[in-house]
């Protein structure tokens, strides 16, 4: 398999403390996350609630705009982290997916195909049919195991009847030789306003962290990466305190989580805008694992929101949001509506 190399030495020392031999040289892999909003075919599906995206719905979805949101969202998806690995990233969770076709439509893009990347992916019970899913490049990760978690929420009226929401996507497998898992979440949107539909979004955090709980049972040194669009902030009671997500680094033990987008999101940083305001509702989580210094295997780094100038809206009332790909009953030739986030992760190597 070939290597990505990367000196670091100059970025590093802000950071960690350097033997005073000289540049040290890392492997560098980038895993992100991406909300690449309502990534549909153009045909309707009889089960599900896709009538704006086909040709005679709202959005007048042809296969010609289908085709350019593809082209869209590979380029994105393979510039991320490119400044640093010079590579497309190794491991992409994605939501807002119809199915598996798009995915494969997506990898098979001029700027991903060559790369080969394999997608794990299941049907979510999602009533307007999207799911999450994990693309992987197929030299640098194999999965071990996959699995679907259903989250089994109810009417607030009526607790007989049940919400249909994505599921948690829980992939492990061997990144480079080492153990990884991921898991990739899309939680219960805002919909009917943020307190109303609260609890919804802290039954997903309980499952999530049940979920990585399970993990640790097994081994306390699990590396973990919980992944996604939580339709909640860092500083949220979902992800603070029910998912367990900690800012500070080092108060961060065995079998717990850091959240590096929590100082990001403090200092205005954002994924998504509204009326106004930022929200950083896409996260990237690690485990206390990912978090020592030796490097001998891999370790995160650092975090990122992908937030290149062509990805905002260039012009009018929404300047500088997301630039998303349809308004108004239209295709904007725009991308999404949230920007992607990124974790670099390295480990040391033997120069050649």
């Amino acid at each position: 398999m070939k290597s990505i190399y990367c000196v670091l030495a100059i970025l590093l020392t802000t950071t960690f403390t350097l033997s005073a031999q000289g540049k040290k040289s890392y492997k560098v892999n980038t895993i992100a996350f991406y909300n690449v909003e309502n990534l549909f075919d153009y045909e309707d599906d009889p089960i599900t609630f896709d009538d704006d995206r086909t040709p005679d719905g709202k959005d007048r979805w042809t296969k010609e705009i289908y085709e350019a949101k593809l082209q869209n969202m590979a380029k994105v998806i393979s510039e991320i982290g490119s400044d640093i690995t010079g590579t497309t990233p190794a491991l992409v969770g994605v939501c807002e997916t119809e199915n598996r076709r798009v995915l494969e439509d997506l990898v098979n893009q001029e700027p991903l195909v060559a790369k080969d990347y394999g997608i794990v992916q299941f049907d979510s019970p999602d009533r307007r049919g999207i799911d999450v899913a994990l693309l992987y490049q197929k030299k640098l990760f194999t999965p071990t195991t996959t699995k679907a978690v259903p989250l089994y929420i109810y009417d607030d009226n009526d607790p007989t009847k049940r919400v249909y929401t994505r599921d948690q996507l829980v992939v492990s497998g061997m990144l480079d030789g080492e153990k990884i898992t991921v898991i990739v979440n899309h939680w219960p949107s805002r919909s009917g306003g943020e307190a109303r539909s609260r609890s919804k979004r802290i039954k997903a955090a309980k499952l999530n962290r049940s979920i990585i709980d399970s993990i640790f049972s097994e081994d306390p040194y699990a590396k973990i990466i919980t992944m996604g669009d939580l339709n909640d902030d860092p500083t949220n009671e979902s992800v603070k305190e029910h998912l367990k997500a900690k800012e500070n680094r080092e108060d961060v033990k065995i079998k717990e989580l850091y959240n590096p987008m929590e100082e990001m999101f403090n200092k205005g940083q954002g994924t998504l805008a509204y009326r106004d305001g930022w929200n950083l509702f896409d996260q990237m989580i690690v485990s206390a694992e990912l978090l020592k210094k030796d490097f001998t295997s891999y370790r995160f780094y650092k975090p990122g929101i992908y937030n290149k100038t062509y990805l905002a809206n260039p012009r009018g009332r929404y300047k500088g949001y997301p630039y998303r790909s349809f308004a108004d009953g239209g295709f904007t030739g725009g991308y999404s509506d949230h920007f992607p986030v990124y974790l670099y992760l390295i480990k040391e190597i033997d120069a050649e």
